[in-house]
Formats: structure tokens, sequence, C-alpha cells
């Protein structure tokens, strides 16, 4: 079967976004308003830290305000990995926070425990399973760096299982595997928009504000409060945490840190008994394979597959627009893929493809800053992993907004920013020489060439 035929009928939109439980959406913000603390952004990082606020201080009064709906852009429409690192991969925290990683494998476990445990709290159906993911090799290179993973994450505290190909094929059934690494305790799949709704509506029975469809425009110091413009009236808030992610900072000098990167997905039709059976998958586990342009993949609650991931399209000058969330030759490249990994499964059609912008920062993960007298904080650059880290964000702002020295704000990845990126064509054209010689590593045995081997030692380097 033609490949592209699997396609025919996939809806040019997000698999978890299209349900029927979608809640109507808040009414948005007519008039001005007053709260102790303002938070622009209604995705993970703002529904986070609005719940947390309320939860350390019943009695503060919280807004938040969201451009369009809540979930309704990266938190509604990723992979749904939920992974206990802060640091986008032990592999990355090791070479950018020697000193501190175990803190924050420590502390990254304890976040993604205190998600479970909020998930129990609020009773949100979000179609939580903690199978753990695995990490597959499918060239021969690649299994001496799984040996080297699951040495360095004994080391730290993780729990990592190393398999053979015919152990990794008795898990996840796919000839091109040829070894893995199964993380089994710190990673959870989830429905991500289920998620976000969840939180939302936790943040209601505690209180807080949420008004959708409400942009934020301007943000200005008056005096001890912070005036945020909107399209019907202004906001003055003690203290603003900045959730926008992707999108345009309101602060000017914060825009440079990050730059939107646009990843794809598609969801296959619900997998029969028999071609469940045929891959096996029976722990569910979800798996990523180890190359630098990698496939993410997991099945759903009703047994599809979501298979994303390989491309990440950088747009001139960083635009974020609505018509860059599709792509068809991205799906096309994707769906012949996915053939390659299961033949067994020829014939299976995919009923939607989508994509979004992720936001990037030059470390791969998160990054804070305070500014306004620490007034405003801000929280960006999670890089594709922030389904979990977003919660960690949320607590580390609010710290900061509180003025509080804790173990988090004390630690160097919340006190120092990355490197911003250069400026255009500059910024283009290094994406672009990057993205070429990942890809040329992947066909040369992960051998770096010199650009490659340039960043790593500026530490903009970056190897999944």
């Amino acid at each position: 079967m033609d490949p592209l035929s699997s396609l025919r009928d996939a809806a040019p939109t997000p698999f978890w976004l299209d349900d029927p439980r979608r809640p109507r959406p808040a009414p948005a913000l007519v008039g001005g308003t007053t709260c102790d603390l303002l938070v622009v952004g209604g995705g993970y990082t703002g529904l986070w830290t609005a719940l947390v606020a309320k939860e350390r201080d019943p009695s503060v009064d919280v807004v938040l305000i969201e451009a369009d709906e809540v979930g309704g852009a990266a938190s509604g429409r990723n992979g749904g990995f939920c992974e206990s690192s802060l640091t986008h991969g032990l592999h990355n925290g090791l070479t950018r926070w020697p000193d501190e990683i175990g803190t924050l494998e420590r502390l990254g476990r304890e976040n993604l425990q205190a998600i479970e445990d909020t998930l129990i709290r609020y009773g949100i159906d979000c179609d939580w399973e903690r199978t753990g993911s695995i990490a597959v090799a499918t060239e021969p290179y690649q299994l001496e760096g799984l040996a080297e993973e699951a040495e360095a994450a004994a080391r730290f505290g993780g729990r990592p299982v190393l398999l053979d190909a015919e152990q990794v094929r008795a898990e996840i059934d796919s000839p091109t595997f040829l070894g893995g690494l199964w993380n089994k305790d710190d990673v959870a799949m989830v429905n991500p928009a289920r998620l976000a709704w969840g939180l939302k509506q936790a943040c209601l029975g505690l209180g807080v504000r949420i008004h959708e469809h409400t942009p934020a425009t301007s943000l200005d110091e008056h005096g001890a409060l912070i005036s945020v413009g909107t399209p019907y009236g202004r906001i003055s808030a003690g203290r603003v945490a900045l959730a926008t992610n992707a999108f345009p900072s309101l602060v000017r000098r914060h825009r440079p840190y990050t730059i939107p990167v646009y990843d794809y997905a598609l969801m296959t039709e619900p997998l029969t008994e028999a071609q469940l059976a045929s891959v096996g998958w029976e722990r569910r586990q979800g798996f990523a394979d180890c190359a630098n342009q990698f496939h993410y993949v997991r099945l759903s609650a009703d047994n599809r597959i979501l298979w994303g991931g390989y491309d990440a399209i950088y747009h001139y000058r960083g635009r974020v627009r609505a018509e860059h969330d599709r792509r068809p030759e991205t799906y096309a490249t994707l769906a012949g893929h996915f053939f390659d990994t299961f033949p067994q499964l020829e014939g299976l059609r995919f009923t939607h493809s989508w994509g979004g912008a992720i936001d990037t920062s030059t470390r791969f993960c998160v990054f804070f800053d305070t500014c306004h007298q620490g007034k405003v904080a801000y929280a960006a650059g999670f890089t594709g992993l922030g389904v979990g880290a977003t919660r960690f964000g949320a607590e580390v702002m609010l710290d900061l907004l509180a003025g509080e020295y804790t173990e988090r704000t004390a630690l160097e990845l919340v006190r120092r920013k990355p490197l911003p990126f250069p400026p255009e064509p500059v910024r283009s054209v290094g994406i672009g020489i990057t993205k070429w010689s990942m890809a040329r590593a992947d066909r040369n045995e992960g051998r770096r060439n010199l650009w490659l081997r340039t960043l790593d030692r500026l530490g903009l380097g970056f190897d999944s």
C-alpha cells in the first residue's frame, strides 16, 4: 500500500482536541479588574501556576487570561508523554549542570509524583498511565549510547532496564529495533488536552477567575502594581506570572531567548485486537528512537498509535501562525516512516494530522527571569519536554514572585539564563546548518561534524 493513501481521511486537527468532552470556554474579560496574581497564558505553565498559588494560599485572588482557549496550543496537542526530567533528559542535564544533576533528578521525580497526586486529589480523568518509555536503537552504533545512558541513570537514582533486540521486540515488535532502554518509573502517558481541561476545572473550583479569548496586549508598571492591557480593559495586579511560552513575551528583552519550532504528529484509527497482537505492546510503554531526527510514539487509551516528531521546522523571524500547524510534506514523510517501522500494520489509516509550535531555548530546557523589581516572573523554553516540567516551572515562578530563597531558586538552572538566539538572518542560517548537520550525523553513525562539535563547545549542542 502506498503510505500516502493512509492519509486520505486524516482530519487536519489535533486528535486530543477533537473530543466531545471539550469544555465550553470561559467568558472573555470585559472591563477592567484587579487581582493579587495575574497569570498570562492558559497552557500547562499558567494553569499550574494558578492552581499551586491557590493551594499555597487560598486567600490570594488569582486571575488567569488566555488569548485563545485553555489547552488549545502546545498543551493540548503534544504527544502526551509526561516525564520526570526537568532538563530535557539526563544527558543534557549532566552536560550543563553536573554539580546539580542529582538534585535536579530528585526534584524531577518529586514533581512527577506531585502531578499524579494532584490528579487523584481533584479527580482529573486524563488517561494517566505510569507505563514508562523505551528509548529504542534502530542503528548498531546507538547501542553503546544506550548502555552509557543506563549506567548514568543508575548513578542518579534511576532504575533503567537495558534490553537486547529480542527483549525489546518482545515488548514492542518492529523489525527495525536492535535494542532498547526502558525507563520504567519516570515517565507516564497522559491525554494532554484532558489534563489541561482538568487543571482548568480544578482552578475554577478553587476560585481562580479564568477568562479565555482575552489576549494580553501590553505590560506596564504603575507604582506598586503591574498593569496588563487587554482588548476590553486593563488588569491591575500585585504580581504577574508570564506563561506565554512559544508566543512573543510581553517583556521584549525576553524574546531573543526562545524561538518557535514546529513539530508534527499523526494518529491512527484504533487497532483491532489482531493488529495490536501483531505488535505486542502489552505494557503500553511509550517509545522514541535514538536518532537526532527522532520519532516519539505511544498508544492512546482506545489503542490508536500516535506517531510524531522527525521534522522540526523553523520559520523565518520565528513567526507563530495558524497556517504553520499543517504541513502535508511532513505528514507524508511520517506515514512512510510509520510503515517502515510497523510493516505488519499495512492498511491501517490515519484519522488525524496536526502540528504546533514548541518554545525552544538554546539550552533545550526551561529558563526563568524576573523584572519590574521582582513583580513579574517568566518561565519558558521547555523545548518539547514540558508536560511535567511546567509544574516545576510554576513552583519556581511563585517562589521568585514571593521573594523566597528555596532549594529551587538556589539552582544554577534557575539563576542563569541560556544564551540568546542571534538576530535574523544569522538565526535562520545557523538553524539550517544545524538541521543539515544533525541529519548528516544520523546517516554517518552519529559522527558529529565540525559545526556540531563547535556548538557542543559553546554549550549549544543538542543530540536528541
